[in-house]
């Protein structure tokens, strides 16, 4: 009997101990600060990247066809379907600059499985030790799995075998998503579907 009331006397003094010790301690912001309000000129974030829900109306006039939001500043790509029971939210990997970063109003214009991938001039121009080609389904082909080709001369929307790039300012002018999310997206767009970068 006495062994069992050391035991739950060490259990709950410790227990006491810790608590303690942790309500004494500075809550630390995300940022490591121990300031807890935000400034009062900035917003509140759910988290790092503003990954957020949209809905389409904000953006489209319509889902016919459906519709593809990608916005470059929470590098998230958003999809609805034409009748609007099928949405989702991907993360991407988006433009390393403004420069490259290309906005506006455009349209997938041909999907391709295990695309072959070949630089744009001006990539080759920054990297001329990169290859002429890299055929599709090669481990190592940036446009990964699947590619859906926009309106816009160079500019697609593809998978990525380097998963390291998601989430990142990486790509030179492209959208780049997960291999498995860029297939589910391959299965539910369309030629046709309405895309905007914003």
């Amino acid at each position: 009997m006495t062994a069992e009331r050391l035991t739950r006397r060490a259990i709950l003094g410790g227990a006491a101990l810790a608590f303690g010790a942790a309500a004494a301690r500075p809550l630390l912001a995300q940022d490591g600060s121990t300031e807890m309000a935000p400034p009062a000129s900035s917003t509140i974030r759910n988290n790092i990247s503003s990954f957020r829900m949209l809905d389409w109306r904000g953006y489209f006039d319509n889902t016919r066809k459906g519709a593809i939001l990608v916005d470059t500043t929470s590098r998230a790509l958003h999809f609805w379907s034409e009748d609007q029971s099928v949405y989702r939210l991907y993360p991407t990997s988006v433009p390393l600059s403004e420069e490259l970063t290309r906005r506006g109003r455009t349209e997938v214009v041909q999907k391709v499985v295990n695309p072959t991938w070949r630089p744009t001039p001006s990539m080759k121009e920054r990297n001329p030790e990169w290859p002429d080609v890299v055929e599709g389904g090669a481990p190592d082909n940036p446009l990964g799995t699947r590619a859906l080709y926009l309106s816009w001369t160079y500019y697609r929307i593809h998978g990525t075998h380097d998963t390291r790039k998601i989430g990142r300012r990486s790509s030179n002018g492209c959208i780049g998503l997960y291999n498995e999310h860029v297939e589910e997206l391959f299965g539910m767009a369309q030629v046709g579907t309405q895309v905007l970068l914003i």
